[in-house]
């Protein structure tokens, strides 16, 4: 790994150790237990609504809704179906992961990947809240990912193959773990054109923007990678805090790995 890249995972770790830290330590001064939102502030709120029903995330802790930082809701076109097993790739709080069980069932399986040990201890304290048996949380990173091949029949991810600076591994690795006719399912960022986005700094990788790749290298990324079918929907372009456009969009992209 480069230097460059050793320092880009430096910084996504610490930003999301850190969210996870500070709703860590909120919840044990705001518990959210009773009905209250407790460490959910109402920004957190509009920003999980922004990308999941009230009925999605009514029944979650408040805690996996506070540490959400994706761009979309890669369960809601994943098709899931009872009994298959499924992989989150930077599974963070557990939002997504959570989300998967209920739709897997009992027979099901949910594993959730992430590299960040606080983040890993706030997604096992929110499983522990849940009752959740068909879930564990893996430490781990998705460039060298800790599992069997063909272990899996889908692989989710929510904003978070745009942080690694080595996407050629993330799906190379998504594609030996995925079983023979499984899928993919990721909701993440892309450039509008070649470009790129409009901030390239080291810390814009951890904000999901430096790393937005155009669509036709990302694509490529993937066909390489021995996926078929590939597809894009849902593009929402985004947007600065000054309302400028920030040549990057959020897109929901599926692909399969053939039978």
């Amino acid at each position: 790994m480069t230097t460059e890249s050793q320092e880009i995972k430096r910084l996504v770790r610490e930003k999301y150790g850190a969210k996870a830290k500070g709703v860590i330590e909120l919840s044990v001064v705001q518990p959210s237990g009773g009905g209250d939102a407790g460490c959910c502030s109402p920004a957190d709120v509009d920003r999980a609504l922004r990308m999941y029903t009230e009925g999605q995330i009514a029944g979650l802790p408040a805690e996996s809704v506070a540490a959400s930082a994706g761009c979309g809701n890669p369960t809601a076109l994943a098709g899931l179906q009872p009994g298959e097993r499924v992989l989150d790739l930077g599974s963070g709080g557990g939002i997504d992961c959570f989300l998967a069980a209920q739709q897997v069932g009992p027979q099901g399986h949910v594993t959730g990947l992430d590299m960040t040990p606080d983040m890993l201890e706030l997604a096992r304290k929110n499983q522990a809240s849940l009752g959740l048996t068909n879930v564990e949380f893996v430490q781990g990173e998705m460039e060298n990912m800790p599992l069997p091949d063909a272990s899996v029949d889908v692989v989710i991810s929510n904003c978070v193959v745009c942080l690694s600076p080595d996407k050629d591994a993330v799906f190379q690795e998504a594609f030996r773990v995925l079983a023979p006719g499984g899928r993919i399912h990721v909701s993440d960022m892309m450039a509008l054109d070649g470009q790129g986005p409009a901030r390239t700094d080291p810390e814009a990788w951890a904000s999901c923007i430096a790393g937005a790749e155009d669509r036709e290298v990302y694509l490529g990324r993937l066909s390489r990678a021995g996926f078929e079918d590939i597809t894009i929907t849902d593009e929402n372009i985004r947007f600065d805090d000054e309302g400028v456009p920030m040549n990057v969009a959020s897109v929901k992209v599926v692909a399969k790995k053939p039978a």
